[in-house]
Protein backbone atom coordinates (compact mmCIF):
# COMPACT_ATOMS: atom_id res chain seq x y z
CA UNK A 1 0.00 0.00 0.00
CA UNK A 2 0.80 3.64 -0.47
CA UNK A 3 1.49 6.26 1.44
CA UNK A 4 -1.48 7.51 -0.53
CA UNK A 5 -3.49 4.72 -0.09
CA UNK A 6 -2.58 4.91 3.61
CA UNK A 7 -3.70 8.56 3.83
CA UNK A 8 -6.95 7.63 1.79
CA UNK A 9 -8.06 4.77 4.44
CA UNK A 10 -7.16 6.59 7.39
CA UNK A 11 -9.32 9.86 7.37
CA UNK A 12 -8.18 10.68 10.87
CA UNK A 13 -4.53 11.69 9.47
CA UNK A 14 -6.53 14.80 7.74
CA UNK A 15 -5.94 18.31 8.98
CA UNK A 16 -8.05 21.64 9.20
CA UNK A 17 -7.37 24.45 6.22
CA UNK A 18 -5.61 22.23 4.04
CA UNK A 19 -7.32 18.70 2.97
CA UNK A 20 -10.29 18.13 1.54
CA UNK A 21 -13.39 18.01 4.18
CA UNK A 22 -14.71 14.19 4.83
CA UNK A 23 -18.77 15.69 4.18
CA UNK A 24 -18.43 18.14 1.45
CA UNK A 25 -18.10 20.92 3.43
CA UNK A 26 -15.56 23.44 4.34
CA UNK A 27 -12.45 22.26 6.26
CA UNK A 28 -12.13 25.36 7.69
CA UNK A 29 -13.62 25.89 11.25
CA UNK A 30 -14.05 29.31 11.34
CA UNK A 31 -16.41 30.88 9.33
CA UNK A 32 -15.22 32.33 5.65
CA UNK A 33 -13.86 35.81 5.41
CA UNK A 34 -15.03 37.72 2.06
CA UNK A 35 -12.32 38.88 0.18
CA UNK A 36 -13.50 42.34 -1.00
CA UNK A 37 -9.68 44.33 -2.11
CA UNK A 38 -6.88 43.75 -3.48
CA UNK A 39 -4.04 44.02 -0.87
CA UNK A 40 -2.33 46.84 -2.93
CA UNK A 41 -5.85 48.17 -4.40
CA UNK A 42 -6.91 47.37 -8.02
CA UNK A 43 -3.63 48.28 -10.03
CA UNK A 44 -4.00 50.44 -13.47
CA UNK A 45 -4.86 48.04 -16.65
CA UNK A 46 -1.70 48.21 -18.64
CA UNK A 47 -2.50 49.30 -22.32
CA UNK A 48 0.63 50.44 -23.38
CA UNK A 49 4.26 49.15 -24.26
CA UNK A 50 6.06 51.72 -22.14
CA UNK A 51 3.96 50.61 -18.97
CA UNK A 52 4.38 46.58 -20.19
CA UNK A 53 8.04 47.39 -20.61
CA UNK A 54 7.34 48.69 -16.51
CA UNK A 55 5.84 45.43 -15.51
CA UNK A 56 8.37 43.11 -17.23
CA UNK A 57 10.68 44.34 -15.14
CA UNK A 58 8.95 44.05 -12.06
CA UNK A 59 7.66 40.81 -12.80
CA UNK A 60 11.44 39.99 -13.69
CA UNK A 61 12.79 41.12 -10.23
CA UNK A 62 10.25 39.65 -8.43
CA UNK A 63 10.64 35.98 -6.32
CA UNK A 64 9.18 32.52 -6.16
CA UNK A 65 6.01 31.47 -8.44
CA UNK A 66 4.11 33.54 -10.27
CA UNK A 67 0.26 33.67 -10.42
CA UNK A 68 -1.55 33.78 -14.04
CA UNK A 69 -4.83 34.06 -15.08
CA UNK A 70 -7.20 35.11 -18.37
CA UNK A 71 -10.35 36.25 -19.49
CA UNK A 72 -12.36 35.42 -22.28
CA UNK A 73 -15.36 36.69 -23.70
CA UNK A 74 -17.00 33.01 -24.49
CA UNK A 75 -20.22 33.38 -25.59
CA UNK A 76 -19.81 37.01 -26.68
CA UNK A 77 -17.22 36.68 -29.14
CA UNK A 78 -15.95 34.74 -32.17
CA UNK A 79 -13.22 32.06 -30.50
CA UNK A 80 -11.46 31.49 -27.25
CA UNK A 81 -8.92 35.08 -27.51
CA UNK A 82 -7.81 36.70 -23.70
CA UNK A 83 -9.47 40.33 -23.25
CA UNK A 84 -7.32 40.57 -20.32
CA UNK A 85 -4.86 38.35 -18.28
CA UNK A 86 -3.85 38.64 -14.87
CA UNK A 87 -0.57 38.32 -12.88
CA UNK A 88 0.89 38.18 -9.25
CA UNK A 89 3.98 37.67 -7.85
CA UNK A 90 5.66 38.30 -4.84
CA UNK A 91 7.71 41.10 -4.70
CA UNK A 92 6.12 42.54 -8.07
CA UNK A 93 2.20 42.68 -7.01
CA UNK A 94 -0.37 42.18 -9.23
CA UNK A 95 -0.83 43.59 -12.81
CA UNK A 96 -3.77 43.42 -15.20
CA UNK A 97 -2.93 43.97 -18.92
CA UNK A 98 -4.91 44.15 -21.79
CA UNK A 99 -4.15 41.91 -24.57
CA UNK A 100 -5.70 43.89 -27.56
CA UNK A 101 -3.73 47.28 -26.45
CA UNK A 102 -0.75 44.94 -26.07
CA UNK A 103 -0.87 41.70 -28.04
CA UNK A 104 2.14 40.79 -27.83
CA UNK A 105 3.51 39.18 -24.56
CA UNK A 106 6.26 37.39 -25.68
CA UNK A 107 8.42 39.35 -23.92
CA UNK A 108 6.56 38.75 -20.82
CA UNK A 109 7.22 35.13 -21.33
CA UNK A 110 10.44 35.28 -21.76
CA UNK A 111 11.26 37.01 -18.84
CA UNK A 112 9.46 34.56 -16.53
CA UNK A 113 10.36 31.94 -18.76
CA UNK A 114 11.75 29.21 -16.26
CA UNK A 115 9.47 30.45 -13.26
CA UNK A 116 6.68 28.13 -12.29
CA UNK A 117 3.21 29.24 -13.24
CA UNK A 118 0.55 28.80 -11.10
CA UNK A 119 -3.37 28.33 -12.73
CA UNK A 120 -6.09 27.27 -11.96
CA UNK A 121 -8.10 24.71 -14.77
CA UNK A 122 -4.90 25.66 -16.66
CA UNK A 123 -5.72 23.31 -19.89
CA UNK A 124 -8.55 26.24 -20.53
CA UNK A 125 -5.90 29.18 -20.40
CA UNK A 126 -3.01 28.09 -22.09
CA UNK A 127 -4.80 28.38 -25.52
CA UNK A 128 -5.60 31.70 -25.62
CA UNK A 129 -2.32 32.62 -23.51
CA UNK A 130 0.03 30.54 -26.23
CA UNK A 131 -1.72 32.97 -29.00
CA UNK A 132 -0.29 36.25 -27.24
CA UNK A 133 3.25 34.53 -26.46
CA UNK A 134 2.86 33.34 -23.57
CA UNK A 135 3.85 29.50 -22.36
CA UNK A 136 5.22 28.29 -19.35
CA UNK A 137 8.21 25.72 -18.93
CA UNK A 138 6.81 25.18 -15.73
CA UNK A 139 3.83 24.93 -14.00
CA UNK A 140 1.27 24.22 -11.10
CA UNK A 141 -2.74 23.03 -11.77
CA UNK A 142 -4.36 24.32 -8.73
CA UNK A 143 -7.76 23.04 -10.29
CA UNK A 144 -6.04 19.59 -10.85
CA UNK A 145 -3.89 19.44 -7.51
CA UNK A 146 -7.56 19.84 -6.26
CA UNK A 147 -8.73 16.71 -7.66
CA UNK A 148 -5.85 14.88 -6.98
CA UNK A 149 -5.96 15.37 -3.32
CA UNK A 150 -9.77 14.35 -3.02
CA UNK A 151 -11.33 17.65 -2.70
CA UNK A 152 -15.27 17.43 -3.88
CA UNK A 153 -15.38 20.69 -4.98
CA UNK A 154 -12.57 22.04 -7.12
CA UNK A 155 -13.50 25.55 -8.78
CA UNK A 156 -11.25 28.54 -7.48
CA UNK A 157 -14.38 30.07 -5.22
CA UNK A 158 -14.78 26.72 -3.77
CA UNK A 159 -10.81 25.79 -3.32
CA UNK A 160 -10.23 29.35 -2.13
CA UNK A 161 -12.39 28.99 1.21
CA UNK A 162 -12.28 25.41 1.85
CA UNK A 163 -8.47 25.46 2.25
CA UNK A 164 -7.62 28.99 2.69
CA UNK A 165 -11.39 31.02 4.74
CA UNK A 166 -11.63 33.37 2.03
CA UNK A 167 -14.87 33.63 -0.01
CA UNK A 168 -14.24 35.26 -3.31
CA UNK A 169 -16.76 36.94 -5.63
CA UNK A 170 -17.46 35.58 -8.68
CA UNK A 171 -20.68 37.48 -10.12
CA UNK A 172 -18.80 38.32 -13.28
CA UNK A 173 -17.01 35.41 -14.17
CA UNK A 174 -19.49 35.31 -17.36
CA UNK A 175 -19.41 39.13 -18.69
CA UNK A 176 -18.69 39.99 -21.88
CA UNK A 177 -14.31 40.50 -21.26
CA UNK A 178 -14.22 42.62 -24.31
CA UNK A 179 -15.72 45.30 -22.82
CA UNK A 180 -14.14 48.48 -23.25
CA UNK A 181 -13.52 50.39 -21.10
CA UNK A 182 -13.66 47.49 -18.37
CA UNK A 183 -16.09 48.52 -15.52
CA UNK A 184 -13.97 48.90 -11.97
CA UNK A 185 -15.99 46.06 -10.24
CA UNK A 186 -14.98 43.55 -12.67
CA UNK A 187 -11.29 44.69 -12.67
CA UNK A 188 -11.80 44.17 -9.27
CA UNK A 189 -13.03 40.81 -9.55
CA UNK A 190 -10.24 39.71 -12.20
CA UNK A 191 -7.64 41.05 -9.75
CA UNK A 192 -8.93 39.11 -6.68
CA UNK A 193 -8.62 35.35 -8.85
CA UNK A 194 -4.98 35.86 -8.06
CA UNK A 195 -4.80 37.45 -4.98
CA UNK A 196 -4.57 33.93 -2.88
CA UNK A 197 -3.66 31.79 -5.84
CA UNK A 198 -0.12 31.31 -4.26
CA UNK A 199 -1.58 30.99 -0.96
CA UNK A 200 -3.66 28.24 -2.56
CA UNK A 201 -1.04 26.41 -4.22
CA UNK A 202 1.06 26.39 -1.44
CA UNK A 203 -1.60 24.60 1.08
CA UNK A 204 -1.98 22.02 -1.81
CA UNK A 205 1.34 21.26 -2.28
CA UNK A 206 1.48 20.43 1.61
CA UNK A 207 -1.78 18.41 1.33
CA UNK A 208 -0.29 16.64 -1.82
CA UNK A 209 2.78 15.99 -0.14
CA UNK A 210 0.81 14.75 2.91
CA UNK A 211 -1.06 12.30 0.92
CA UNK A 212 2.30 10.84 -1.32
CA UNK A 213 0.81 12.41 -4.04
CA UNK A 214 3.19 15.47 -5.01
CA UNK A 215 5.43 13.53 -7.18
CA UNK A 216 2.07 12.31 -9.25
CA UNK A 217 0.60 15.60 -9.61
CA UNK A 218 4.23 17.58 -10.81
CA UNK A 219 4.06 14.54 -13.43
CA UNK A 220 0.68 15.83 -14.53
CA UNK A 221 1.80 19.55 -14.59
CA UNK A 222 4.95 18.31 -16.52
CA UNK A 223 2.75 16.58 -19.07
CA UNK A 224 -0.04 19.95 -19.22
CA UNK A 225 3.28 21.98 -19.97
CA UNK A 226 4.69 19.80 -22.11
CA UNK A 227 1.70 19.29 -24.28
CA UNK A 228 1.75 20.34 -27.91
CA UNK A 229 -1.47 22.70 -29.18
CA UNK A 230 -4.31 20.98 -29.47
CA UNK A 231 -4.99 19.63 -33.41
CA UNK A 232 -7.85 21.63 -35.18
CA UNK A 233 -10.90 19.63 -34.59
CA UNK A 234 -12.03 17.75 -37.51
CA UNK A 235 -15.60 18.00 -39.15
CA UNK A 236 -16.80 20.71 -35.94
CA UNK A 237 -20.16 21.11 -37.07
CA UNK A 238 -20.86 17.66 -36.52
CA UNK A 239 -20.76 18.96 -32.68
CA UNK A 240 -24.32 21.28 -33.44
CA UNK A 241 -26.57 20.73 -30.16
CA UNK A 242 -29.39 18.41 -31.20
CA UNK A 243 -27.57 16.57 -33.62
CA UNK A 244 -28.60 13.15 -32.58
CA UNK A 245 -32.49 13.85 -34.33
CA UNK A 246 -30.63 14.44 -37.74
CA UNK A 247 -30.61 10.56 -39.57
CA UNK A 248 -30.37 11.14 -43.23
CA UNK A 249 -27.35 12.77 -44.92
CA UNK A 250 -29.52 15.13 -46.85
CA UNK A 251 -30.19 16.85 -43.40
CA UNK A 252 -26.43 16.33 -42.35
CA UNK A 253 -25.68 17.86 -45.35
CA UNK A 254 -27.94 21.16 -44.82
CA UNK A 255 -26.60 20.98 -40.91
CA UNK A 256 -23.12 21.42 -42.83
CA UNK A 257 -23.80 24.24 -44.81
CA UNK A 258 -25.92 25.95 -41.83
CA UNK A 259 -23.00 25.85 -39.67
CA UNK A 260 -20.42 26.97 -41.79
CA UNK A 261 -22.22 29.66 -43.33
CA UNK A 262 -22.61 30.63 -39.90
CA UNK A 263 -19.22 30.22 -39.00
CA UNK A 264 -17.92 32.61 -41.42
CA UNK A 265 -20.21 35.38 -40.43
CA UNK A 266 -19.64 35.23 -37.14
CA UNK A 267 -15.72 34.81 -37.67
CA UNK A 268 -16.43 38.35 -40.39
CA UNK A 269 -18.49 39.98 -37.34
CA UNK A 270 -16.27 38.83 -34.14
CA UNK A 271 -19.02 37.61 -32.40
CA UNK A 272 -20.06 33.98 -31.05
CA UNK A 273 -21.65 31.83 -33.68
CA UNK A 274 -25.14 31.13 -31.20
CA UNK A 275 -25.85 34.72 -31.50
CA UNK A 276 -25.76 34.92 -35.46
CA UNK A 277 -27.86 31.66 -35.41
CA UNK A 278 -28.75 29.01 -32.57
CA UNK A 279 -28.09 25.25 -32.80
CA UNK A 280 -31.62 24.47 -32.14
CA UNK A 281 -32.05 26.24 -35.54
CA UNK A 282 -29.67 24.45 -37.21
CA UNK A 283 -31.28 21.67 -36.68
CA UNK A 284 -34.73 22.25 -36.68
CA UNK A 285 -34.13 23.63 -40.29
CA UNK A 286 -32.11 20.27 -41.34
CA UNK A 287 -35.46 18.26 -40.21
CA UNK A 288 -38.11 20.59 -42.35
CA UNK A 289 -35.98 21.01 -45.14
CA UNK A 290 -37.82 24.47 -46.44
CA UNK A 291 -38.65 25.08 -49.71
CA UNK A 292 -38.65 28.48 -49.50
CA UNK A 293 -37.77 32.01 -47.28
CA UNK A 294 -41.63 31.59 -46.36
CA UNK A 295 -41.11 27.85 -45.12
CA UNK A 296 -38.08 28.94 -43.34
CA UNK A 297 -39.29 32.18 -41.61
CA UNK A 298 -42.76 29.53 -40.20
CA UNK A 299 -39.50 27.62 -38.30
CA UNK A 300 -38.07 28.28 -34.21
CA UNK A 301 -35.37 30.20 -34.66
CA UNK A 302 -35.84 32.19 -38.37
CA UNK A 303 -38.66 34.19 -36.91
CA UNK A 304 -40.20 37.67 -37.64
CA UNK A 305 -37.02 39.74 -35.99
CA UNK A 306 -35.24 38.03 -38.72
CA UNK A 307 -34.84 40.04 -42.05
CA UNK A 308 -35.16 39.13 -45.69
CA UNK A 309 -31.74 39.51 -46.48
CA UNK A 310 -30.86 37.13 -43.29
CA UNK A 311 -33.34 34.50 -44.13
CA UNK A 312 -32.34 34.73 -47.78
CA UNK A 313 -28.89 33.74 -47.17
CA UNK A 314 -29.64 31.16 -44.42
CA UNK A 315 -32.28 29.42 -47.42
CA UNK A 316 -29.15 29.58 -49.70
CA UNK A 317 -27.46 27.62 -47.41
CA UNK A 318 -30.31 24.87 -47.39
CA UNK A 319 -30.34 25.15 -51.00
CA UNK A 320 -26.86 24.43 -51.67
CA UNK A 321 -27.23 21.08 -49.49
CA UNK A 322 -30.35 20.18 -51.43
CA UNK A 323 -28.12 20.58 -54.95
CA UNK A 324 -25.61 18.35 -53.59
CA UNK A 325 -24.78 15.39 -55.30
CA UNK A 326 -24.87 12.04 -53.19
CA UNK A 327 -21.08 11.40 -53.31
CA UNK A 328 -21.19 14.87 -52.17
CA UNK A 329 -23.37 14.58 -48.95
CA UNK A 330 -21.18 13.95 -45.54
CA UNK A 331 -20.99 10.04 -43.92
CA UNK A 332 -24.24 9.53 -41.50
CA UNK A 333 -21.11 9.06 -38.91
CA UNK A 334 -17.10 10.27 -38.22
CA UNK A 335 -15.00 6.86 -39.06
CA UNK A 336 -14.08 5.36 -35.58
CA UNK A 337 -10.88 5.21 -34.48
CA UNK A 338 -10.16 2.86 -31.48
CA UNK A 339 -13.01 0.45 -29.76
CA UNK A 340 -16.70 0.49 -30.79
CA UNK A 341 -18.80 2.27 -28.05
CA UNK A 342 -19.15 0.06 -24.94
CA UNK A 343 -23.00 -0.14 -25.33
CA UNK A 344 -22.09 -2.68 -28.64
CA UNK A 345 -19.10 -4.78 -26.96
CA UNK A 346 -21.49 -7.76 -25.78
CA UNK A 347 -22.74 -8.27 -29.00
CA UNK A 348 -19.31 -7.96 -30.90
CA UNK A 349 -16.86 -9.40 -28.16
CA UNK A 350 -18.54 -10.89 -25.42
CA UNK A 351 -15.00 -11.56 -23.93
CA UNK A 352 -13.75 -7.97 -24.26
CA UNK A 353 -17.04 -6.99 -22.60
CA UNK A 354 -16.66 -8.89 -19.60
CA UNK A 355 -12.87 -7.41 -19.44
CA UNK A 356 -14.03 -4.43 -19.48
CA UNK A 357 -16.63 -4.60 -16.35
CA UNK A 358 -14.17 -6.15 -14.38
CA UNK A 359 -11.65 -3.04 -14.96
CA UNK A 360 -14.58 -0.75 -14.42
CA UNK A 361 -15.11 -2.29 -11.19
CA UNK A 362 -11.26 -2.74 -10.60
CA UNK A 363 -10.42 0.73 -11.73
CA UNK A 364 -13.14 2.39 -9.52
CA UNK A 365 -12.33 0.65 -6.24
CA UNK A 366 -8.80 1.57 -6.81
CA UNK A 367 -9.75 5.56 -7.53
CA UNK A 368 -11.95 5.12 -4.36
CA UNK A 369 -9.24 4.15 -1.88
CA UNK A 370 -7.17 7.24 -3.55
CA UNK A 371 -9.26 9.44 -2.95
CA UNK A 372 -9.64 10.68 -6.24
CA UNK A 373 -11.82 10.83 -9.56
CA UNK A 374 -11.50 7.96 -11.59
CA UNK A 375 -10.45 9.77 -14.97
CA UNK A 376 -7.52 11.26 -13.35
CA UNK A 377 -6.50 7.83 -11.75
CA UNK A 378 -6.54 6.76 -15.76
CA UNK A 379 -8.32 7.93 -18.27
CA UNK A 380 -11.46 6.03 -19.35
CA UNK A 381 -10.67 5.70 -22.75
CA UNK A 382 -7.66 4.22 -21.88
CA UNK A 383 -8.71 1.35 -20.05
CA UNK A 384 -11.42 0.71 -23.07
CA UNK A 385 -8.85 0.41 -25.51
CA UNK A 386 -6.26 -2.12 -22.98
CA UNK A 387 -9.93 -3.68 -23.16
CA UNK A 388 -10.39 -4.10 -26.10
CA UNK A 389 -7.07 -5.09 -27.79
CA UNK A 390 -5.43 -6.56 -24.27
CA UNK A 391 -1.42 -7.93 -24.47
CA UNK A 392 -1.10 -11.43 -26.09
CA UNK A 393 0.59 -11.86 -23.31
CA UNK A 394 -1.10 -10.65 -19.86
CA UNK A 395 1.00 -9.52 -17.05
CA UNK A 396 2.49 -7.04 -15.68
CA UNK A 397 5.19 -5.37 -18.30
CA UNK A 398 2.97 -5.79 -21.04
CA UNK A 399 -0.08 -3.96 -19.39
CA UNK A 400 2.20 -1.27 -18.01
CA UNK A 401 3.91 -1.27 -21.32
CA UNK A 402 0.32 -0.54 -23.11
CA UNK A 403 -0.43 1.81 -20.64
CA UNK A 404 2.54 3.93 -21.58
CA UNK A 405 2.01 3.84 -24.99
CA UNK A 406 -1.48 5.43 -24.88
CA UNK A 407 0.42 8.44 -22.71
CA UNK A 408 -0.52 7.23 -18.94
CA UNK A 409 1.81 8.66 -16.53
CA UNK A 410 4.58 7.05 -15.26
CA UNK A 411 2.41 7.41 -11.63
CA UNK A 412 -0.62 5.86 -13.29
CA UNK A 413 1.13 2.92 -14.41
CA UNK A 414 2.19 2.23 -11.82
CA UNK A 415 -1.32 2.20 -9.51
CA UNK A 416 -3.13 0.79 -12.28
CA UNK A 417 -1.34 -2.00 -13.56
CA UNK A 418 -1.96 -4.71 -10.97
CA UNK A 419 -5.40 -3.84 -10.99
CA UNK A 420 -5.98 -4.27 -14.67
CA UNK A 421 -3.56 -7.51 -14.74
CA UNK A 422 -5.90 -8.66 -12.25
CA UNK A 423 -9.29 -7.90 -14.21
CA UNK A 424 -8.01 -8.79 -17.67
CA UNK A 425 -6.55 -11.89 -16.28
CA UNK A 426 -10.13 -12.67 -14.63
Amino acid sequence: MTDAQDTAADSSLRTTGGAPPDDGGSSVTEAPIPLLEPREGIPPVIADEAALAEVIAQFTAGSGPVAVDAERASGYRYGQRAYLVQLRREGAGSALIDPVACPDLSGLGEALSGVEWVLHAATQDLPCLREIGMLPSRLFDTELAGRLAGFPRVGLGAMVESVLGFVLEKGHSAVDWSTRPLPEPWLRYAALDVELLVDLRDALEKELDRQGKLEWAQQEFDAIAAAPPAEPRKDPWRRTSGMHKVRRRRQLGVVRELWQTRDRIAQKRDVSPGKVLSDAAIVEASLAMPANTHALAALNGFGHRMGRRQLEQWQAAVDRAKALSEAQLPAPGQPVTGPPPPRAWADKDPAAAARLSAARAAVSALAEQLNMPQENLITPDTVRRVCWEPPKSVDAESVAEALAGYGARAWQVEQVTPVLVAALSA
